[in-house]
């Protein structure tokens, strides 16, 4: 599935006019990118969610027809669902058996998906990094999920007690970033129980955990109901070694990004 109904908002002026899954990065849009990075990991079936400018991505998509590849939309034109909405609604398309993957269509990175394909355990699988940034995931020392922390608010969450009480007591960070030197509420060390790490936007998820989603409202984030139900079912995160990833998240970063795009092709 492709992350793709946003709004495009840091964009702007482009999106206010297209969607950002068309936005430009070098000779192609994001979106095809993505795709024709799925294609060469030998994925064959493809669910696009789509809001903003809708029918243009549909167009697009009927005219540039990849051989191998299905496509499928999820149309959320009525409501922006936001991720964890997203997913539910797209539900059906999904299958019910295998692990299905999860690509922000705005991400362009290295991944070798294959890779994380064969690292999948548990019901769902996160890829992550050591990047500055001013949100983290907290993982124990088997890199399971146990919490989220803002490390410029100080705010944490999680369902473990043991991982709240760490926080709570000042917890030293075991990251080597900057965001975290300067953070009044975390300091930097090598080791430690729990580390933080950066989302990447990209992700395994198992149909295993669809029907825990049933009681959630019609928008919720992904990233809430992971850390509602990580307690009782496992979540991983996974680190790419060596990984690259930009995200094209401003006007002013299409130019880098198309350079980014060609130092890792």
């Amino acid at each position: 599935m492709i992350f793709a109904a946003g709004l495009g908002t840091r964009l702007r002026p482009l999106t206010d006019t297209m969607p950002k899954a068309l936005v430009p990065v070098g000779d192609s849009p994001l979106l095809e990118h993505v795709l024709r990075k799925l294609v060469a990991a030998g994925y064959d079936d493809v669910v696009i969610n789509v809001h903003h400018f809708a029918p243009q991505i549909a167009a697009w998509v009927e005219q540039h027809p990849m051989p191998g590849l299905t496509v499928h939309l999820s149309d959320e034109s009525r409501e922006l669902l936001e991720t964890g909405g997203g997913i539910r609604h797209a539900a059906p398309l999904l299958g019910r058996s295998d692990p299905f993957l999860i690509h922000n269509v705005d991400i362009l990175s290295n991944v070798q998906l294959p890779a994380l394909r064969a690292a999948f355990r548990g019901d769902a699988m996160l890829l992550v990094s050591e990047r500055d940034t001013q949100r983290y995931l907290i993982f124990d020392d088997d890199m399971r999920l146990v919490g989220w922390t803002n490390i410029q608010t100080g705010e944490v969450r999680t369902p473990f007690p043991a991982v709240r009480e760490a926080f709570d007591e000042d917890y030293v960070a075991p990251v080597n970033s900057i965001a975290v030197q300067t953070s009044p509420f975390f300091r930097p060390r090598g080791t430690g129980p729990y580390r933080l790490l950066a989302f990447s936007g990209i992700q395994l998820m198992s149909p295993r955990l669809l029907p825990l989603m049933s009681s959630w409202p019609e928008r919720f984030s992904i990233i809430d109901f992971y850390l509602k139900v990580c307690r009782e079912r496992p979540i991983y995160g996974y680190e790419q070694p060596g990984l690259r990833l930009m995200d094209v998240g401003k006007y002013g970063t299409l130019d880098k990004a198309a350079e980014f795009l060609a130092s890792i092709e």
